[in-house]
């Protein structure tokens, strides 16, 4: 039986509607961004990640969102150039979403249900992170605060 997470889909920076099933058989980290927090330095940590497994099929889906101080104000294409000309970031991010609220995204609203922290599902700040295992089962949240290097004790036992 297919996960529910494969009939998802988002809008990417580029303005691209893709398929969640895109990503079916790897292990999915879906991050929440924001170009201008004190977090913000965790997309080089991702990118090491990404790149250290990714030919072990992990991928990375960045989700921009501006819920939080107003941390991502930007549009598109200023986020698209911040994450490239800062990061160097080559995985897949997306269109500007809300995690929280009346307009959470779809994809958001799996998530937090399936797993909620201490304090609920609501997403408390940037850089929340979500594991999702090569069959789409969300597996692991992880806080804003959790670097992507203790990340990669998790993923070298799963991968």
């Amino acid at each position: 039986m297919d996960s529910i997470f494969y009939n998802f889909s988002a809008t990417s920076l580029q303005g691209k509607e893709i398929s969640m099933d895109t990503f079916k058989g790897k292990t999915i980290l879906i991050v929440n961004t924001a170009s201008k927090c004190g977090l913000t330095p965790q997309f080089e940590g991702l990118e090491t990640l990404f790149q250290k497994y990714k030919d072990k099929d992990l991928v990375i889906l960045g989700f921009p969102c501006n819920q939080f101080a107003n941390q991502e104000p930007g549009d598109e294409k200023s986020i698209s150039e911040g994450c490239m000309i800062n990061y160097g970031v080559s995985f897949p991010m997306f269109a500007k979403i809300d995690v929280n609220g009346d307009n959470t995204h779809p994809i958001y609203k799996y998530l937090k249900s399936e797993l909620g922290s201490l304090l609920g599902s609501k997403i408390k700040w940037n850089f929340t992170k979500f594991l999702i295992d090569a069959n789409g089962k969300p597996i692991k949240r992880f806080a804003p605060i959790t670097k992507p290097v203790k990340i990669d004790k998790y993923l070298a036992k799963i991968l």
